[in-house]
């Protein structure tokens, strides 16, 4: 079938070389053919979303400001849609809109049509260009593509190739770039996802998959954007964390890129990072903020450049009727289980801090009340926007919002390790949080538990970084064995348990994340997860809210 892009390329732009009037022409076929002419003079605007993760609403976000939580409104894909085109209208034929992924997983709508109900709604945003991210696998490699293909605008990926079915690299999965004309000037994306993926995540999700590593071909393919294409400006669309953005930044073989367009670990970039090669920017998550980018062009060279972070507040951006219309119609089968309340929390619920927060103290406690292990653990995700108290003055606890808290309804599962073995875990897990070589940090924030208290220096090197640790409030013992329960993740061995290896007795239970969830707040609704402070941090803040260090950055 001829695409509307493939149509414009061949068809309306040889016609209006040929002199057909661009007045004969809508006004969006018009505004693509005069980006593509001749050099000239104005704005190109880039404008990023990312990490998104299915929320369809308006919903609490929290800023720290003046050394304190504060929660305000933002997103809801309606309201988000208003601010883009609010954008664009101002500049329609120069805009360029760009996702950088997680676009599937995240809410109970994506989970309950495998992510199917988002295509229609990024198509109606009109997205210029997408890139997969971490959590686009989640259903699999086969509903991925599904998926990704369904959107009408390109996707790009340098670094995702099919397994040739002997675990080596074949042919890429999607087109390793893509170039674009603005007021004459050529414009280059590369794309990369966290080669991670695999270990990260449960294994089974990127299942005939093989992830390269950045540095293995980022400088071929920026010599192919800068000699070959000829492009003025090259940027990577990249969904690596913050950390490994920066590292990527200050690698010599990314010398020739002017941006990276950063994403994954749900940062708010509101100044651009300057790396020795490139510059790096991440506009948060969850639909809250958009990143933009303004290029000034004069006769058909970028002369200046002006980066800023947009809140999407609903107030100054009403809901598009359209889009707003969508949403209704796509939750509209499964609104009364999303909205079902399963209990209440007297405490504010969040997930920002890189040490400890809300979210994870209410799962560790019901996992505790249910499995009566020892230690229990909840993984360091960042993803699920916060929530805090309704006009009665109650968190209410949804069954839509206890997907965003755990989108994949994991098994629970229990395990024995000795002390020893907890203690090397805790060490790994930290110096994936915390590595001083930003490339070696892994994209999530410090792993959770309960039954356990640790006194940690986050900034001490590797593997020295654990001070000491108490289970039951009693010294750790080295030699003792001691039961543990987590989430099982699909494709580990019998003998892993939340990236934990070498575990004993390794037994899937009954039960699941969300059944324990749930049971746990039938009996003790109100709940009240107050930080423990079972993670004690020594030499920084509780309230850490980001593992970046050393560089002109702070979360705000």
């Amino acid at each position: 079938m001829t695409t509307r892009r493939s149509f414009l390329q061949t068809g309306l732009l040889a016609g209006a070389s040929a002199g057909i009037p661009l007045s004969a022409v809508s006004q969006p076929v018009k505004a693509e053919i005069e980006a593509q002419q001749g050099p000239g003079s104005g704005t190109i605007t880039l404008l990023q979303t990312t990490d998104v993760h299915c929320q369809l609403h308006p919903h609490d976000e929290l800023f720290w400001e003046k050394n304190q939580l504060t929660f305000r409104k933002t997103g809801g894909y309606a309201h988000l849609a208003t601010a883009i085109e609010s954008i664009r209208q101002k500049n329609p034929a120069n805009t360029v809109l760009v996702d950088t992924g997680d676009m599937f997983q995240g809410s109970m709508l994506s989970v309950k049509t495998q992510g199917e109900a988002f295509v229609p709604l990024l198509n109606a945003l009109n997205y210029n260009l997408f890139l997969p991210g971490n959590w686009e696998v989640v259903y699999y490699k086969k509903a991925m593509q599904h998926l990704l293909g369904g959107l009408q605008a390109p996707k790009v990926c340098t670094n995702m190739h099919h397994d040739r079915g002997d675990g080596q690299k074949g042919e890429l999965i999607f087109q390793p770039y893509q170039t674009m004309h603005r007021l004459g000037v050529k414009i280059g994306f590369l794309g990369y996802t966290d080669p991670l993926v695999p270990i990260r995540q449960s294994p089974l999700y990127s299942k005939g998959i093989v992830y390269t590593k950045p540095d293995e071909s980022i400088k071929y393919w920026v010599d192919v954007l800068r000699n070959q294409e000829q492009c003025a400006v090259v940027i990577v669309l990249a969904h690596l964390g913050l950390s490994q953005q920066l590292a990527l930044a200050n690698h010599p073989d990314t010398e020739g890129v002017d941006y990276i367009f950063g994403a994954d670990t749900h940062e708010r970039v509101r100044k651009p990072i300057q790396g020795k090669y490139a510059k790096v920017v991440e506009p948060g998550a969850f639909g809250s903020f958009i990143g933009r980018l303004d290029l000034t062009v004069k006769d058909g060279k970028v002369t200046s450049e002006r980066y800023e972070l947009l809140e999407v507040d609903p107030k100054r951006y009403p809901a598009n009727p359209a889009v707003q219309q969508l949403v209704e119609q796509l939750e509209a089968p499964y609104k009364a289980d999303i909205n079902h309340v399963l209990g209440y929390s007297t405490e504010p619920l969040y997930r920002n801090f890189v040490v400890e927060n809300t979210i994870d103290t209410l799962i560790t406690d019901a996992l505790i009340w249910k499995i009566k292990s020892d230690v229990v653990l909840s993984n360091g995700f960042r993803f699920c926007p916060p929530r805090t108290a309704g006009p009665d003055g109650r968190v209410a606890i949804t069954e839509g919002y206890l997907y965003d808290m755990l989108p994949v309804d994991a098994r629970v599962r229990t395990a024995k390790a000795t002390g020893k073995q907890i203690l090397d875990w805790l060490e790994r897990e930290l110096q994936n949080v915390f590595a001083q070589d930003a490339a070696k940090r892994l994209g999530g924030w410090v792993v959770r538990f309960k039954g356990m208290e640790v006194d940690f220096k986050a900034y001490a090197p590797a593997g020295e970084r654990v001070q000491a640790v108490r289970i039951g409030g009693q010294s750790l013992d080295p030699a003792r064995i001691y039961t543990l329960a987590a989430c099982e993740r699909e494709g580990d061995p019998a003998d892993m348990l939340c990236r934990l290896k070498g575990v004993s007795d390794g037994q899937n239970t009954t039960d699941t994340m969300h059944s324990v969830v749930k049971e746990y707040l039938a009996a003790s609704s109100p709940v009240s997860p107050k930080l423990p402070h079972a993670a004690h941090i020594i030499d920084g803040p509780q309230t850490l809210l980001s593992q970046v260090y050393g560089v002109d950055y702070q979360f705000s």
